[in-house]
């Protein structure tokens, strides 16, 4: 049974950083495309970050490049997200996600995911 359990999401300030943690189980991990969606208040999911297990390559959505960094430990299971300079705009739910294959932009390609965190970011 696949479980992705995210932590670390609140209320922070713009400027301010962030980490937030997704522990997985019970996946195959050589064949694994894990990384982030959001959702905004009142808007549609949108795609934040993704890497491939075994090869590390990663995706970074247009808006959070430079500011993020998705990280992983291989030895805990545990998928990291960690966000600097946050800005109002941020604020949303954060999803840990995961699917077998290839890394994807696309929610729909993602049979598994977490219950998510709220992050805030106050102006």
């Amino acid at each position: 049974q696949v479980q992705l359990v995210e932590s670390g999401g609140g209320l922070v300030q713009t400027g301010d950083s962030l980490r937030l943690s997704c522990a997985a189980s019970g996946l195959a991990f050589r064949n694994v495309a894990i990384g982030w969606f959001r959702q905004p208040p009142g808007k549609e999911r949108e795609f934040v970050a993704v890497f491939t297990w075994m090869s590390s390559r990663i995706d970074y959505s247009d808006s959070v490049k430079g500011r993020f960094t998705i990280s992983r430990d291989n030895a805990k299971n545990m998928v990291y997200l960690q966000m600097n300079s946050l800005k109002p705009e941020d604020t949303a739910v954060y999803y840990c996600v995961a699917r077998y294959g290839s890394r994807s932009l696309t929610q729909y390609d993602y049979p598994y995911w977490g219950q998510g965190t709220q992050v805030t970011v106050s102006s």
